[in-house]
């Protein structure tokens, strides 16, 4: 299984020679079993496919895209990425305006609760209450990695949400304003981004399962 941040506040470090671009929002490719999917799209079109080239992602090749939730930050460039892929499914919450849904011609479903989305892939379903989002569950040898999009429900919410498919590994993802650092005890790994606004105290208090994230950042799972 391969993990790469497409869109992100920053670029990772090591990858910055490669002239990818970044800014406010989140997006990130998962490859497994022979399936692409694209969890979020940023919030500028031309970003997302600028550096979806400069990684060698073709971007008529996710055949999945799952959209968190409908902030512009992880759904602006949905429009730009689908007048080249016309054949992806979108999955998107049910409590998605009708307005968004209505603009979208790609075959869109519709996720209420936990759903299979493919091998080893499986959504949260509709979480939260005044912002509702879905996370990503991946399932690995290790233990379930989460995949978040900014964790308006909360980092509790989506965890207790994700242990119902397994035992939690490792979280990707934005964290919001997480700040009740007891829960991330035992989680063996640990890559918060975007939206993360106490990132330097998780990386002070888990340094050994702490691991920067950025555009261009590959994670690789068994």
């Amino acid at each position: 299984m391969k993990l790469t941040t497409v869109y992100d506040n920053e670029v990772y470090p090591e990858a910055s020679a490669t002239g990818l671009t970044s800014e406010w929002g989140f997006s990130c490719l998962i490859e497994v079993s022979g399936e692409r999917i694209l969890f979020d799209t940023g919030g500028d079109g031309s970003i997302l496919l600028r550096n979806m080239e400069r990684l060698g992602i073709d971007p008529g090749d996710p055949a999945t895209i799952v959209l968190s939730h409908e902030h512009w930050d992880h759904t602006g460039g949905l429009s730009d990425l689908l007048r080249t892929n016309h054949d992806a499914e979108v999955y998107l919450l049910a409590s998605f305006s009708e307005s968004f849904k209505n603009k979208i011609k790609n075959p869109v479903i519709e996720v209420r609760g936990p759903v299979k989305i493919c091998d080893r892939v499986y959504t949260t379903g509709e979480l939260g209450t005044s912002i509702k989002e879905q996370s990503l569950v991946l399932e690995t040898k290790g233990g379930m990695v989460v995949i978040t999009g900014c964790a308006h429900p909360g980092i509790e919410a989506i965890m207790n949400a994700a242990s119902g498919f397994g035992e939690i590994y490792g979280i990707i993802g934005g964290f919001h304003g997480f700040s009740d650092y007891h829960l991330l005890n035992g989680v063996k790994f640990l890559s918060p981004c975007h939206c993360t606004q106490h990132l330097s105290e998780i990386v002070s208090r888990f340094p050994d399962a702490y691991h920067k994230n950025g555009v261009g950042r590959v994670f690789t799972f068994e």
